[in-house]
Order: C-alpha cells, then structure tokens, then sequence
C-alpha cells in the first residue's frame, strides 16, 4: 500500500480546518482554566503615534492616516512572518506579492497606496527610531525584527512624514519596542508544513542598581516549497529553502532620575535558496545603537541617537534553458559590503493651551559596493564589476499643533535637506587578460530639498464622534546606490543601471473622515498624489530570448484612489474588521519612453481588500480569521504580463492553558490558492506560498 506526500497533507489540512472549527463549541466540552482572565474592552485613551511628527500625538488628533498594530493584533495573526502580519493593512504591499518566506532579499521593498513600487522601498522603516532599510539597495529583511520585543507598529503611509526626510516619500512603517520596565520573558515555538521550525524568546531583567537588560534571540529553518508549478516544473527546479538567526542585546541604565542611557547591538544571518542548485543568496548584518534620552514629568523631552551598521550581501544568478532542465551561470555577486552610520537628535514639549512643538538635527551616511563576476563563457566568468559610491544625508525639521477653533487643530511641519552623492564607481575588468575594460567615475552630485506638511482635524458640526481630517505635503526620496550604479539580469530581463537619475518627489494631499461613536470605527480618506521623476524600470527592447530594461525617470506619475477601513466590535468578544484600497495609478508624462503614458504602473491592483475577525469563545478559546482578496495586476511597464487575482484565507485557533502557556494552531492559504507573484515574456510564472500548516506554543512570564 502506497501513501503519497500529497494525501497526507490533504487529510491533516482537512482535520485541521474541522478541528478549528469545533473549537467553536468546545467551550461546553472542556473544563476553562479558573486562573486565566476574562477578556474584557475596557474604555482606553486614543493611542499615541510618533510616525508622523516625531513626538507623541494621539491618533485622532492627526490629519493623516496612520495604521496601528498592537502586540496583541501582531500575535494573533495566523501569518509566520512579519510582512505577512502587516498585509492586514490593505495599503501595505512588498514590491511583489511574494511573502518574506519567498521573496528574494531585493524584492523586499515596500509600497505603501500602491505610490510606484519599487525593489527600492519609497517608505522609511523604523525600529525604535533607527532605519532597518538597506543601506545598498533600500529594500527591507523583514526577519531582522525581533518580533516578540515589540510593543506596536505605526503605518504612515502617504509624503505626510516629511519630518523623516530621504526615504519617507511612500510613508513611514514605524516599530517600537517595549520598554526595559520591569522583568518579563516570552517563549514562541513554531513548526509546521515543509520542515518550517521558528523559534524566538526574550528576556528581560532589571539589576540592583535600577538597570535592566534585555536578550531577543530567534532562529528559523524551512525546507521551503516550490514557487514554479508543477505544469511547468523541470529537473532544475527545487524548493525556496532558507535559514536565519538573529541575536540583540539591549541595556538601559538610568544617569539621573529623568535621563537614561541605552545601547543596543544585533547581529544577523541569513542563508536562502532561490530555487535551484545554483542560485542563492546570504545577508550578514551587525549594528550598534546608542540612545541618551530625558524623559521628565514637566518640560522639554529630549533624546540622542547614534547608530553603526555594516552588512554584506551576497547572491548567485543563473538563466535556465526552456525546458528548465540546466541552468548555466549568468552573475555571481559575490559580495556586497555596505555600511551606515547615523545621528539624531530631537527635542518636544508641550505649550500651555494644548500646543506641542517638536524640532531636531539629523545625518546619515551610507557607503556600498557591489562587487560581481559576470558574461560566462566555456566553464567560468570573464568580466568582473565593481560599482558603488557613498550618499550623506543632514536635515533640520519642526513640527508644531496648536488648537483652532471649535475643537479643531492645526499642524505645520518642515524639513530642510542636503544631500550629496560622492565617489560613484564603475570598474570592470576583463578576467582573460586582466585589462580594465571600463572605468567609469562619476562627479558629486548634491542637493537641497524642503519637505513641508500642513494639516487640519476636528470635530465635524459640533460632534467628537465624527472628526474630519485634511493634509497637504511634498516630500523627496534619493535613488539609492544600487539604482544608480548597479546593473542586473533575472532570467531573461537584463536591467541596465543609470548613475544619471534624478530624484523623486511627491506632492500629495488628503481628506478623510472617522467616525467613532463607540464600538464601531469607520474611516474614509480619499487621497492623490503625483510622483514626479519616478525611477522605473524601463523597457527599451524586447525580443523573446532577451528583454532589455533600463532605470530611467518618468516625469510623472499619478497615485489617486480611496480607502475605506472599519471595525465593529459586536459584542464585547468579537471584533470584526475590514480594509479596503482603491487605487488608480498612471503614468502622465514619460519623455524618455512615450509609449508608456497612459499606462497604470507596475505591480499595482486596481483594489485590494482585508477582512478579519477576531472571536473570543470564553477566557480560553479564541479564534482569529483573515482573508485578502487582491485584484489582477500587470508584471511589467508595457502592461502585457497580467498577473491573475487572487483570494487568500488564513485562520489560527489558540487555547490558552493558563496565564502564561498558549496552545496555537494555523493554517496559512486554507483553500490552497494560486498566487501568480511572476509572469515572463517566455511564459513561465512562479507562484507563492501553497497551504500551510502550523502549530505552535507561547509562553509569557
């Protein structure tokens, strides 16, 4: 008697979807734990939010908008990763559609309303005030987070966090870690489909001498699955295996009573398979952070950061014949060493009246190259390349809110930027001779840019239940040095890189209502932006055998659509919730190819919608459902490659055994869809995930 892999698989995803429906009614089958407390919603202050102006402002006093995740929502989702977690917010995408398990490192940048994704994120992310993106490329590793230190996200989406500079054109993704209070520890195993093992702890301990410390350690392992179907799978294909660990160190002493110092060093390591024998990738990254901060009862807050980071990154790429039964070498990025270093500082206090004003210094430098052996011919590679250059970046902000009238508030912001580009390179050598065949260096470039926001928000005819909202703002964003310098070929796309880019702007504004009268939450924003000088990659010729692409500006590009969020807690135990994202995005103006204009832009649906509920059975069983419907999209700037939409159900049931031990089990992609996330001009298309299974315990102390 023969059982297949499949079959199996199949049975346990069907008992698993049974039995997670069950507990529905276990509540009356089981004794309930007598010391695990009843969940309740108790009347809470608006929360506070810092992605916007770089001091703490509750929510509903902003005019943007601004997702927050909660630790409690974050470990409630049914998704393993991070980026996952945050595709609840319908205006939150990765550059592809591909998750953090499968997507290759610089493809994971994201977009945020869809404003011209780019493998180089056009958004800020932020941990505890000090960028995660890539100091190379800009694009984000989602597994260098320490996830159970975190105390909650920020999604600021929109040019209204100016005050952030460079980078935070698209928006800011903010995240906070928990603060060094008092001792605690969580411990989180996870395993599940395709030999999948997480595991992550972190503990916290104060000292005598009223110090305390902090240790987040994680590590992961997957066998992984295949991303080509198998309708189209050759001898050559093999699963998306990866590995990573991670370990940070946190310490915080207190100077004075109001004054504390911290420090905080990481390090990671990352180790994937991109689907085939050859091609893989490593990422190694250590960084060090030190803050100094005063945090008084009455008075100006102040605080001091100062950070260091240097990473390498390496990745191997082959072309497959059509039959996908060989793969022969086409580029061996051997080594990309990167580094960054960084200062802020800022300063906030509150006025007499209710006015806040917020104002700082800040710098980055950021330096890399990326150094490569290319054009295989009989057994080895004959070029070698190497590019790269430095970028600094210094500003100056303030942000000031002061009431109005009748309720309402008013907010003004400003950065002032200077920037420069230096010691751009391009060298390549012939490795038969050892001839220099290109040697190409690049002038400074630099330049100053001011960033303003002016906003509005209050009561809407007299009633605190129904606020209104409105923003204005411009923001800019630097090409990276990988756009600038660095050319690459994925399969049959050979992308050439252009040191002459320009950089981006973004002029935007919206308004929104939010009505809260209680246990319904309804947001509406309507919004358009025009991103001027967009990088995209553009095509310049096509043939079936070889499409060649160049990073070029587009004039303008225009980003307008609507969301639409709500939540309704029905009874105290349910919530339920929903997101919707309507965008049209079009290229308006493209000099450099005009055939373009007209054209929606790349990677981008037409809506994207999240729905999710959360059921609190009794103080035990708690059940946790998401699902997201994505709509068709085009793969390339010629709007000839669609991808298919796609519909995707996740659902987790915990039971919590007492106040500290939770029991979890999961199913991500329930119905086992197809998500198309690539489509070649040869045909192939690769694919996400397939149904998962995973069970897993918590442990809080």
């Amino acid at each position: 008697m023969q059982i297949s892999f499949a079959s199996v698989r199949s049975t346990i995803a069907t008992h698993t979807v049974a039995a997670v429906l069950l507990t529905i009614f276990a509540s009356s089958a089981f004794p309930q734990p007598s010391q695990a407390p009843a969940r309740s919603e108790a009347t809470r202050l608006a929360p506070m939010v810092i992605s916007t102006s770089r001091m703490p402002t509750p929510v509903d006093e902003l005019p943007v908008t601004v997702d927050l995740f909660s630790r409690e929502r974050m470990l409630a989702s049914p998704a393993l990763t991070l980026d996952a977690t945050l595709r609840e917010s319908a205006a939150f995408s990765l550059f592809r559609r591909s998750s953090g398990l499968t997507a290759h490192p610089t493809a994971q940048g994201i977009s945020l309303r869809g404003l011209g994704p780019s493998g180089a994120s056009r958004s800020l992310i932020l941990l505890d005030g000090i960028p995660l993106n890539d100091p190379f490329g800009g694009w984000v590793s989602w597994y260098k987070v320490p996830r159970l230190s975190l105390a909650g996200i920020e999604i600021m989406r929109g040019g209204g966090s100016g005050t952030w500079g460079n980078a935070a054109l698209g928006g800011t993704l903010a995240l906070t870690s928990r603060p060094l209070t008092e001792p605690d520890g969580s411990l989180a195993i996870n395993g599940g489909d395709f030999s999948t093992y997480l595991g992550e702890t972190s503990l916290t301990q104060t000292l005598a001498n009223g110090s305390a410390v902090r240790l987040d350690a994680a590590a992961f392992f997957t066998d992984g699955f295949y991303t080509v179907g198998p309708d189209q799978r050759g001898a050559i294909d093999r699963r998306l295996d990866s590995e990573f660990q991670l370990v940070q160190f946190t310490w915080k002493q207190p100077l004075q009573s109001d004054i504390f110092l911290q420090i905080s060093a990481r390090g990671f390591r990352e180790d994937r398979g991109n689907g085939t024998p050859l091609q893989q990738n490593a990422t190694r990254e250590g960084l060090v952070s030190i803050t100094i901060a005063r945090n008084p009862s009455a008075g100006p807050h102040w605080s001091a950061v100062l950070y260091g980071q240097r990473q390498d990154f390496n990745s191997y790429f082959t072309s497959v014949d059509a039959l996908r039964q060989s793969e022969t070498p086409a580029n061996d990025q051997y080594s990309v060493p990167s580094s960054a270093a960084g200062a802020a500082f800022t300063v906030n206090w509150t006025h007499s009246g209710g006015a806040r004003t917020s104002a700082g210094v800040d710098a980055r430098w950021v330096e890399g190259e990326t150094r490569e052996e290319y054009l295989y011919s009989t057994s080895r590679f004959t070029r070698r390349r190497f590019a790269g250059g430095s970028q600094v970046f210094a500003g100056i902000f303030a942000s000031h809110d002061r009431p109005l009238i009748a309720g309402w508030r008013g907010s003004i912001a400003a950065r002032i930027d200077r920037w420069s580009n230096r010691d751009g390179h391009r060298r390549e050598i012939n490795l038969l001779t050892g001839a220099a065949v290109r040697d190409d260096r690049f002038s400074t470039d630099s330049g100053t840019e001011f960033s303003p926001r002016l906003g509005v928000n209050g009561p809407l005819f007299g009633n605190h239940a129904l606020h209104g909202r409105a923003a204005v703002y411009h923001a800019f964003r630097v090409p990276t040095l990988n756009e600038y310098h660095r050319p690459f070929r994925v399969r049959n796309v050979n992308t050439e890189a252009n040191p002459a880019l320009s950089r981006e702007s973004v002029d935007g504004g919206e308004i929104g209502i939010d009505f809260n009268p209680g246990a319904f939450r309804l947001s509406l924003t309507g919004f358009l932006n025009e991103l001027n000088d967009a990088v995209a990659n553009v095509t310049l010729s096509s043939t079936p055998s070889l499409v060649s692409r160049q990073r070029q500006n587009l004039d303008a590009i225009r980003v307008r659509g609507f969301e639409a969020g709500a939540e309704w807690r029905t009874l105290p135990s349910l919530t339920l919730r929903a997101d919707l994202l309507i965008n049209d995005t079009r290229v308006e103006k493209a000099s450099a190819q005009p055939s373009l204009t007209g054209l929606k832009l790349a990677q981008v649906p037409r809506h994207t919608l999240t729905a999710g509920a959360s059921w609190f059975l009794n103080s035990a069983w708690s059940i946790d459902l998401r699902i997201r419907s994505v709509a068709s999209q085009f793969e390339d700037d010629e709007n000839t490659l669609r991808l298919a939409s796609f519909t995707v159900t996740d659902l987790q049931a915990a039971y919590r055994v007492n106040s500290g031990l939770t029991l979890t089990a999961a199913i991500e992609n329930a119905f086992d869809r197809d998500i198309e996330t690539g489509r070649s001009s040869d045909g192939l298309v690769t694919l996400d995930g397939p149904r998962r299974l995973r069970g897993g315990l918590r442990w809080e102390w």
